[in-house]
C-alpha cells in the first residue's frame, strides 16, 4: 500500500468537493499533511484573494469564517496575490496533521478578490496502520463529529 497520495483538482468559487475515503483499506487512517491552493487566472495579471477549509464535519466550514474551537476542522488555506506585484504576497495554511481520517471530508473554497475564477486544490495524505481497537476509536471520533 502507498504510504502517501495526493488528492487534488478544481473547484467553483463558493461550491464544495467531497474528499472521498470510502472504500480505503480497512485498518488504515489517513492524516493530511500537505495543502495548498493556486489560482486557475492569468498571473501575475490579476489581483487574486482565495482560502479554502476541508472539514469532516457534516457541512461545509465557510473558509472566510473559520473558527478553530471546530474539532472537525482539519485544515484552512489562504492565498493572496496583488497584480501590481510578480511576487506571492500571503500564504497561510493550517493543517491539523493529527486528526485521523477515515471518512470522507469536505473542501469548500471561496476566491473573493471580485471574481468567480474557479480554485485550484492540492492536497497530501500519508496512510497510518491502526490495530483494530485504533481504527474502532477513530470511526467513532470522526462518526460523531460527522454527526453533530
Amino acid at each position: 500500500m502507498n504510504k502517501e497520495f495526493v488528492m487534488r483538482g478544481q473547484t467553483a468559487s463558493g461550491k464544495t468537493e467531497i474528499l472521498n475515503f470510502s472504500g480505503n483499506k480497512p485498518g488504515y487512517a489517513y492524516r493530511l499533511v500537505e495543502f495548498q491552493l493556486y489560482p486557475s487566472t492569468n498571473l501575475p495579471g490579476v489581483d487574486v484573494e482565495m482560502t479554502a477549509s476541508i472539514t469532516a464535519g457534516k457541512t461545509a466550514i465557510a473558509p472566510t469564517d473559520v473558527n478553530f474551537n471546530t474539532e472537525g476542522l482539519i485544515g484552512t488555506a489562504f492565498l493572496q496575490s496583488n497584480a501590481s506585484s510578480t511576487r506571492l504576497q500571503s500564504d497561510l495554511i493550517v493543517i491539523n496533521d493529527t486528526f485521523l481520517i477515515t471518512q470522507n471530508l469536505i473542501l469548500m473554497v471561496m476566491n473573493s478578490a471580485g471574481s468567480n475564477e474557479p480554485v485550484n486544490w492540492q492536497c497530501r495524505f500519508v496512510a497510518e496502520k491502526m490495530s483494530k481497537s485504533e481504527e474502532a476509536v477513530t470511526n467513532y471520533k470522526q462518526y460523531t463529529i460527522s454527526d453533530e
